[in-house]
Parts: structure tokens; C-alpha cells; sequence
């Protein structure tokens, strides 16, 4: 019986694992070797370590294609002035679990279909509307109203749950002309891969 659960769990990572990650399961299937088993006797012995290495093999293969997420923010020392239409590029990684996020485009591009959450926090002056896009759909907006005034800085937030396909692209996107973004810490981009 332990036998058996053994080579399904073996042949269950096969199969859960990618073309790419196949050529590498099978030399770590190999080690499996240890596994001694006697028709006659109808016994198994089990090599202590490669069982510990198969137990860690299916945790690590089951767990880390799901690991997704992001969170990055605005390296520069100045405000940042957007024209119409422009990608806001956040340039700073904090963390990029999946490698999804490009900061050269400012685009996140879906390594594995789920339902994410978003965040997209700015720093930013009045007359500012940012628009969170999946492909070229807005799923997302904050604004802060020309109506303040004084010219302040107001703190804008929006948080959004959407589910999306491999492949798909998510980015924060300047609507109008001279929208602005306060840097460093205080404007972010941030995802994550719920399930």
C-alpha cells in the first residue's frame, strides 16, 4: 500500500509538473531508486532520505507554481508627470514571486490563471485619474478632484479583485495629461494571486 501511494504521488508531480520541469522530475524521480521493493517477501524498505526528498519534491511542486505576486513603487527623487495614456512604470521591486511583473514596460503579464487582487496606491495632485487596466479594459480608477484647493497632495487608493487568464496584461494608466505621482514609497503597484 505505502508503495503504491508512493509511485502515484511520483507519477502526480510528473504530471502536475511542466515540459520545461520534466526532464528535471525524472533525475529527482531517479533518487527514488532507494526505494527497495521484494516480490517475494512482499516487503518495503525505505531509504529514510529519499523518502524526506520526495516528500519535499511534492511540497515544493504542488505550492510554487501558485506563488504570485508583486509589489513595486517609484524609484525617482521627483514628482513624475504622466501625458495621456502613459504606463506608469513603477521601477523599484520589492518582491516579484513569479517574475509576472516587468519594470522596463510597467506591464503584469498573467503567469498562471487565478483570481488576483490589485492595489494601486499614489501620492498625487489634484487633477490626477489613474486607471488600473487588464488588457485594455479599465477594471479600476482614482482620481483626486481639481475641486481641492490649494493644490494639496491627497493620498489615493483602489483595491480590486478580478480573475484573469494566463497571459492576460495588468498596468496602472495616466488618463488625462499632466497627471502627477508623488515617488518613493508613497505610489505603488502591488498584486498577488489569491487561488
Amino acid at each position: 500500500m505505502l508503495l503504491t501511494l508512493l509511485f502515484v504521488a511520483s507519477f502526480s508531480l510528473l504530471c502536475l509538473a511542466g515540459n520545461n520541469e520534466q526532464t528535471n522530475m525524472m533525475t529527482k524521480v531517479d533518487l527514488l531508486k532507494s526505494i527497495i521493493y521484494d516480490n517475494t517477501k512482499a516487503t518495503v524498505t525505505l531509504d529514510s532520505t529519499a523518502l524526506k526528498q520526495l516528500i519535499q519534491l511534492f511540497a515544493d511542486s504542488s505550492n510554487s507554481a501558485q506563488r504570485i505576486s508583486f509589489s513595486v513603487f517609484l524609484n525617482s527623487r521627483h514628482v513624475i508627470t504622466l501625458g495621456a495614456r502613459q504606463t506608469v512604470k513603477y521601477d523599484r521591486i520589492l518582491t516579484n514571486d513569479g517574475n509576472g511583473y516587468d519594470d522596463r514596460t510597467g506591464v503584469f503579464t498573467c503567469p498562471l490563471a487565478g483570481t488576483y487582487m490589485f492595489v494601486v496606491d499614489s501620492l498625487s495632485f489634484p487633477g490626477t485619474c489613474l486607471d488600473l487596466k487588464v488588457n485594455k479594459n479599465k477594471v479600476g480608477r482614482l482620481h483626486v478632484s481639481s475641486a481641492h484647493k490649494g493644490n494639496p497632495i491627497i493620498q489615493i487608493s483602489r483595491t480590486i479583485i478580478v480573475k484573469l487568464k494566463t497571459g492576460d496584461h495588468v498596468k496602472v494608466e495616466n488618463e488625462h495629461n499632466r497627471g502627477t505621482i508623488h515617488p518613493t514609497m508613497y505610489s505603488g503597484f502591488t498584486g498577488v494571486r489569491m487561488y
